[in-house]
């Protein structure tokens, strides 16, 4: 696939989001520094949460946590990276705002923000290329939440406990 320059529109839900926060472990700072770039240059005001260090090892949760903190003050939408994208995506959706997607192409990056209004596209930079990576950011921020029958699965899965039975809880 060969990469086209488009103007990003960033979408929240069916509203236009002012920033993108932008977060990653050790395991993610090349394809964290491209991404910046490219949204950069696309017009779109990136938020660099860290990691900064390059060669230093850091724990994944601590990022996680800074960016779901960052999205609950904003109401943002934000992009994690880390080695296999598996650390970061169950770090950060243990925070009752955030739905968050592991995704590995353009088809979960549309699917996760029309049928699961996910916030936070999480990406692997040792099993993705950039191209896909930077193909995947795009259609997540220009795909909406298409709402209907999803609007009801996903008001759900803010209330997780709701759903069990009583001897469940």
């Amino acid at each position: 696939m060969v990469f086209q320059k488009k103007i990003l529109q960033c979408n929240k839900g069916n509203k236009l989001a002012t920033e993108i926060l932008i977060a990653s472990d050790h395991g993610g700072i090349r394809l964290k520094s491209i991404l910046l770039s490219h949204l950069t240059a696309n017009g779109i005001v990136a938020t660099d949460l860290g990691s900064k260090a390059d060669g230093i090892s850091v724990d994944y949760p601590d990022y996680a946590a800074k960016l779901a903190g960052s999205i609950r003050s904003n109401e943002g939408m934000g992009i994690l990276i880390c080695g296999s994208g598996i650390g970061m995506s169950i770090a950060v959706n243990r925070y009752e705002w955030v739905r968050a997607a592991l995704v590995h192409d353009e088809t979960s990056a549309r699917l996760c923000r029309e049928h699961n209004n996910a916030n936070v596209i999480v990406l692997s930079e040792r099993l993705m290329g950039e191209l896909t990576a930077i193909s995947c950011v795009d259609v997540f921020l220009n795909t909406d939440f298409a709402e209907g029958r999803h609007l009801r699965r996903v008001e759900k899965l803010s209330n997780p406990s709701g759903l069990l039975a009583p001897q469940e809880k």
